[in-house]
């Protein structure tokens, strides 16, 4: 289909008087992602404009005189489908629709539509079947408002309008409870798994990051996963998790989450949470970001924004988040050569390209360092009859030597966190030790 996007730029009054823009993005930003967005369930997108809104109106959003302005261009582009970069309401989508004789989406309702081409598991279609219902309920109520003034009998029955309205509003409530049940299933679910990972404590290192950052081609170049990887907004919306292992030998888990975006619908934040809390689950996050982007610092900004409505605040994300500067393969070389140095020269900072490999090996090793902790040292012995914890040790710890005896024990000079010493305590039977003598068997 063609389509056209608008974007408009609303004014805001400071207190000198004097207009300044509404929004931190620049327009010709918020321009090219809408476009992308567009393009993303392959619309031809025929025409572009950036609209400054100084007086946005109750019921067009836009002046009369831009309104006609954009229907010309709709007959001369025979273009039948107009994109809003802006929440609509009700009202405003009816009337722009009745002005211009073609089909009017906004923000939300696009992003809706990306969100259900995209999700392909029962879980992520079930979250997009709720946030699409929870956004169509006001607009379909609304919709037929127009009929409740009419009244049948002698005034006191309600009449058609009245029936279809809540004939309405009976059937979407209906779905949208049957929804969530099935969703409460799944956050049931999904809590178990949580569990059973717990008791076999593998950490977990979440992506997170703007949409189009490079996530999951980050994800696929540390696990070696097939993750659909494509340069287009939203190329994948179910959470994908992976065992990875570090460059010592100790395996974690790898988490890739959704992408996120400027002004995320409410409805998908809602709709999301239980993907989302993956995120809440992990014990590192990846932040990724595309530093070949002019705009990357105010998708940071939307990034950071939404970890903080889900509980993680900056002092948590302080001990628990690396930034990890994405792309840097695209930069010309004196820019590259600066960020990189930059990075180094951060403590939450790592620099690369998911593409070439670049920086790669240095981010597993800072990983494996955040994810280390309080480090004990100890070497132990293990008999004939515990041989079966070998894979476990080298799943949990890292293994700095080895030497087979004649007599078929194994001698291992490790490095495990506390946590883990504790275990391994408990599952050769020794009780609490702390001096490193004391773990030889």
């Amino acid at each position: 289909m063609r389509a056209t996007v608008v974007v408009p730029v609303l004014k805001s009054r400071s207190r000198g008087g004097q207009s300044e823009s509404a929004s931190t993005r620049t327009p010709e930003s918020r321009l090219e992602e809408a476009t992308g967005l567009a393009q993303a369930i392959d619309l031809d997108v025929v025409h572009g404009s950036i609209i400054p809104v100084n007086d946005p109106r109750p019921a067009t959003l836009l002046g009369t005189g831009k309104i006609e302005e954009i229907k010309a261009l709709l007959d001369e582009r025979d273009s039948g489908l107009v994109i809003v970069d802006h929440p609509l309401t009700p009202v405003q989508q009816r009337n722009l629709e009745k002005e211009w004789n073609a089909k009017v989406i906004d923000r939300t309702g696009l992003i809706l539509e990306i969100f259900g081409r995209r999700a392909s598991t029962k879980e992520g279609t079930l979250q997009v079947d709720l946030a699409h219902l929870n956004y169509q309920k006001g607009r379909l109520v609304r919709s037929w408002t127009h009929l409740e003034r009419q009244r049948g009998g002698g005034g006191f029955m309600g009449g058609p309008g009245e029936t279809q309205i809540e004939a309405d509003r009976r059937m979407l409530q209906d779905r949208i409870i049957k929804l969530e049940r099935e969703l409460e299933q799944v956050v049931r679910t999904r809590q178990l798994h949580r569990a059973k990972r717990r008791k076999v404590p593998h950490p977990i290192v979440a992506l997170v990051g703007y949409t189009n950052a490079g996530k999951s081609t980050l994800f696929n170049r540390l696990t070696g996963a097939g993750v659909l990887a494509e340069d287009m907004l939203f190329a994948t919306l179910d959470p994908t998790l992976r065992r990875m292992k570090l460059p010592h030998g100790r395996t974690v888990i790898l988490s890739d989450t959704v992408g996120f975006i400027s002004d995320l619908p409410t409805h998908l934040v809602a709709a999301f949470r239980a993907t989302l809390e993956e995120v809440l689950e992990a014990d590192l996050i990846l932040h990724v970001r595309d530093m070949s982007d002019a705009d990357n610092q105010a998708q940071s900004s939307d990034v950071m924004r939404i970890l903080n409505d889900l509980g993680i605040d900056e002092a948590e994300a302080e001990k628990r988040l690396i930034e990890v500067w994405n792309k840097i393969d695209r930069l010309e070389p004196e820019v590259h050569d600066t960020m990189v140095q930059r990075a180094a020269g951060a403590s939450n900072v790592v620099a690369v390209s998911a593409v070439s490999g670049e920086g790669v090996d240095t981010l597993m090793e800072e990983i494996s360092r955040r994810l280390s902790g309080v480090m004990t040292v100890a070497t132990i012995r293990l008999p004939v009859d515990k041989l079966a914890l070998l894979p476990w040790l080298y799943d949990h710890a890292i293994v700095d030597g080895r030497e087979d005896n004649e007599d078929g024990t194994i001698t291992l000079d490790l490095r495990l966190s506390e946590t883990e010493a504790t275990e391994l305590e408990r599952r050769i039977g020794n009780g609490p030790k702390s001096d490193k003598k004391d773990w030889e068997r």
